[in-house]
């Protein structure tokens, strides 16, 4: 059975796709759980037209952040947390956490593919973090203050 995925479904496909499943799978577990439909004619010519919408605005985004490259290295961003008396947080900052605060602290809204991380940051301090677009690459810095207790 051909169905459309509503959500990300782990080892089977990601939002949109539009994939073949056997009908036990599809009736008894993505249908009742709300992550497929059946995919008909009309609705692939939704999704078609949703995954075009969102690669051009992906598009747009990009090329923005390509021409503001230059400024994001002056960008300085503060991410406080829970640390021990050696300085290090109990909880990693990942990327998630760096695009939420680069949103609210400085309006940039970035894809975090974008954001090159090898491991989350965890010492207190200031950390140059990569930014890789098509192939140009920019710094910007975070800053990891200890919250007071």
């Amino acid at each position: 059975m051909k169905v459309i995925l509503l959500k990300h479904v782990p080892k089977t496909g990601n939002k949109h796709d539009i994939i073949e499943v056997s009908d036990g799978f599809a009736l008894n577990a993505l249908f009742p759980k709300g992550l497929a439909e059946r995919a008909t004619a009309g609705s692939v010519k939704k999704v078609e037209l949703i995954k075009a919408g969102e690669e051009a605005e992906r598009a747009v985004r990009e090329d923005l952040l390509l021409k503001n490259m230059k400024e994001l290295s002056d960008v300085k961003i503060t991410i406080s947390g829970k640390a021990n008396a050696k300085g290090h947080f109990f909880a990693g900052i990942h990327k998630d956490e760096i695009i939420s605060a680069l949103k609210e602290q400085k309006q940039i809204d970035m894809d975090s593919s974008h954001i090159i991380l090898d491991k989350p940051l965890k010492e207190i301090g200031e950390h140059k973090v990569e930014i890789k677009v098509q192939d140009k690459e920019a710094y910007f810095t975070v800053e990891l203050v200890a919250l007071e207790n």
